[in-house]
């Protein structure tokens, strides 16, 4: 059984550890990776002990479709020049 439902906003993004993290009673960290999101896991584990919580997260999100903040830049239209 899960230790807790924590919301994937209420997490925080470790840069280091590349992955959503969430304070452990132990006093380690809960982990989940991007990639793991969009493979539909969501259980983050404690690397220091047993404990594991879910995590609720919109799963669409997550998934492999194009970034729309990564768009072409619009070409330049020819100009006719008389």
């Amino acid at each position: 059984m899960s230790y807790d439902e924590v919301e994937i906003e209420d997490m925080e993004w470790n840069e280091e550890l590349q992955a959503f993290t969430y304070p452990c009673p132990c006093g380690d960290l809960f982990q989940i990776t991007k990639e793991d999101l969009r493979l539909g896991e969501e259980i983050a584990r404690c690397p220091s002990c047993s404990l594991f919580i879910t995590v609720v997260y919109n799963p669409e999100d997550f998934t492999d479709r194009p970034d729309k903040s990564k768009k072409t830049p619009a070409q330049p239209s020819p100009v006719a020049v008389a």
